[in-house]
């Protein structure tokens, strides 16, 4: 693979882990560490985000259960109260020296909010993806000026790149939307 096609690689693969991070965050209906990593806590006079291993470490205990156990015992009740004032719509039961979150079940309505929100971020990552594929060109047709055999073979290789990338995410948005949809 030619090193221009594989820098355009790298950059599609920042793109997709970019995405994907942004399609954890939409929630499911089921229990998973991603739906509260990002929920800023104000503790120690500063403020941190939950995100494992920084505050606490959170696991799932059953499908509608998360379980977070705090690093310092004594900011759980700060930890309680930035997940409530996150307004995400989750309520934490302090249990010893854990903090039990059970997620509500979702109703038609907002599934429907969650997957116009889901088709809005993949539609952003196809854009990105769109924009790697642009500037590739650009500097194809700049490095390869006058060579017009290099210049095609090059810009068929990323064009295949980007529609292997695009099946990719449609695929993704597909399986998110079967996983909203699920009861």
């Amino acid at each position: 693979m030619d090193p221009l096609a594989q820098e355009t690689k790298q950059k599609i693969n920042k793109v997709l882990d970019v995405l994907k991070g942004d399609l954890s965050t939409i929630r499911t209906g089921r229990a998973t560490p991603a739906l509260v990593e990002t929920i800023v806590i104000n503790a120690y006079g500063g403020s941190t985000k939950l995100k494992v291993m920084e505050l606490a470490t959170v696991g799932v205990s059953d499908p509608q259960t998360l379980v977070l156990t705090p690093f310092d015992p004594s900011i759980i009740g700060e930890i309680q109260k930035g997940i409530e004032s996150a307004n995400v719509g989750f309520t934490p039961v302090i249990d010893g020296n854990l903090i039990r979150i059970s997620i509500p079940p979702l109703s038609q309505e907002r599934r429907e909010e969650l997957i116009k929100a889901m088709k809005h971020k993949l539609e952003n990552g196809r854009i990105m993806v769109r924009q790697v594929r642009h500037e590739s060109m650009e500097e194809i047709r700049k490095d390869f000026e006058g060579r017009e055999d290099d210049i095609k073979r090059l810009e068929k290789e990323v064009q295949k790149l980007v529609d292997e990338t695009m099946q990719t995410i449609d695929e993704w948005g597909k399986q998110k939307e079967a996983e909203l949809m699920q009861i």
